[in-house]
């Protein structure tokens, strides 16, 4: 069986790249179920939905939880564009997302499953994925075009980056939306 490859061979550059970021799209979701699937004790489940609880109430009562979520995204999203090791960043960050993502859900009652189909529900979850997945494709093409010596790559993390940090602004505004009217 021979596998055919054509679609990326003979795709133009940026074919190649929207190609990059739905395949890593998907890795991410598989490696955030997987992660979610992580067993951990119901004291770990607890307080890390006390903290983020605590956290969120904080930044609320602040005025600032636009801001926090975003920050807290954002710094996130530009570590997976560190070339070479924004990957392994990335994967291990969404891991322990749904390993986060789990523990909520049991605390609150409902099966992970749950938890996950309800996160594919929201913009957010598309919005985030998209900027991460668009981060850890770029730290791929950007360590591969900097081994070869082509360092025009730069511009195209920059651009990246701002588009990263757009989508990143309009999720926080839809998250702090969704948890204001309870959802």
């Amino acid at each position: 069986m021979k596998l055919d490859l054509s679609f990326w061979t003979n795709a133009s550059s940026k074919r190649k790249r929207i190609y990059s970021i739905i395949i890593i799209f998907i890795l991410a979701f598989i490696v955030t179920v997987i992660g979610s699937y992580i067993p951990v004790s119901h004291q770990y489940e607890q307080s890390l939905s006390n903290s983020l609880n605590s956290t969120i109430n904080m930044q609320k009562a602040n005025g600032t939880l636009t801001e926090y979520i975003f920050f807290n995204n954002f710094s996130i999203c530009l570590l997976m564009f560190i070339p070479l090791l924004g990957p392994i960043i990335g994967f291990i960050i969404l891991g322990n997302s749904g390993v986060g993502l789990a523990a909520i859900s049991y605390v609150q009652g409902y099966p992970v499953w749950v938890a996950l189909i309800s996160e594919l529900l929201t913009p957010v979850f598309w919005l985030e994925f998209i900027a991460y997945s668009t981060a850890i494709a770029e730290s791929i093409w950007l360590t591969r075009r900097l081994m070869q010596g082509r360092w025009l790559e730069l511009k195209n993390t920059a651009i990246l980056i701002g588009i990263c940090a757009a989508i990143l602004i309009v999720s926080a505004v839809i998250e702090v939306w969704l948890i204001s009217i309870g959802v």
